[in-house]
């Protein structure tokens, strides 16, 4: 039993406890932002060199440390948005009837440059991983950037519940290129499809066949996509 709760509650605490953190360095003085963003670089730069250092470690603590690493890469970009450091072109909000894919040009445009730099991670990532035995990194930075494509989508379409409360005063005039609305044609979708890749990585996890490896990543990361599928149903 200890073998499937260990990596699931490894996975809840420390998404928990970096999302904690990064809410409170975002929440003190504007000042204090470029120690912040420099912490959180070397912790970067040390994932990535983590990425690399396991890449063929196929022990149990390997699928932990390429968990942890795609996490601490994840959350370098996040805050890197959240801070101002990389946003987009275009911070201003949305003009006054705006609509299709005009809106959607404009919304794009706030997020390119840190949409580019999730981008140009993701794929150092890959680089660092090709043909490697240990993916779990990039299973995680993966799972990460597709649910949150799918969160940012359904936001900009329309969901009941926005949370723009926790948009930090700098970027608050993101809350202006959201849509408030009972329900959008790709919410159903993106829910079930999220859903079925969160069963199967369960399902997975549990076949007999399975290397303690194996079982250890499958887990880390489908406990991360059900922690998004909830944050989708919060919506």
């Amino acid at each position: 039993m200890l073998e499937y709760a260990a990596p699931i509650g490894f996975a809840l605490f420390i998404w928990w406890f970096s999302t904690g953190a990064v809410i409170y360095l975002d929440g003190l003085p504007r000042s204090t932002f470029r120690w912040s963003m420099l912490g959180a670089t070397l912790v970067a730069i040390a994932a990535i060199y983590g990425v690399w250092a396991t890449r063929s470690d196929t022990s149990v603590t390997g699928a932990y440390l390429g968990f942890t690493c795609g996490l601490l890469l994840w959350g370098w970009n996040e805050m890197s948005f959240l801070m101002g450091f990389i946003t987009g072109s275009r911070r201003s909000v949305c003009p006054e009837n705006c609509s299709g894919w005009r809106r959607f040009i404009y919304a794009s445009e706030t997020l390119i440059h840190h949409e580019l730099a999730i981008a140009a991670t993701g794929f150092a990532v890959i680089a660092l991983v090709w043909e490697s035995a240990n993916q779990v990194a990039l299973w995680t930075f993966a799972a990460l950037w597709g649910m949150r494509i799918s969160a940012k989508l359904n936001v900009f379409l329309g969901v009941p519940n926005l949370t723009e409360e926790f948009l930090p005063e700098n970027l608050q005039f993101l809350k202006t290129y959201f849509k408030n609305r009972p329900m959008n044609l790709l919410f159903p979708f993106s829910i079930t499809a999220a859903t079925m890749i969160t069963v199967q990585l369960f399902v997975g996890a549990a076949a007999p066949e399975k290397a303690p490896f194996e079982v250890a990543g499958y887990l880390l990361v489908a406990a991360l996509m059900a922690l998004a599928v909830l944050e989708h149903w919060f919506m």
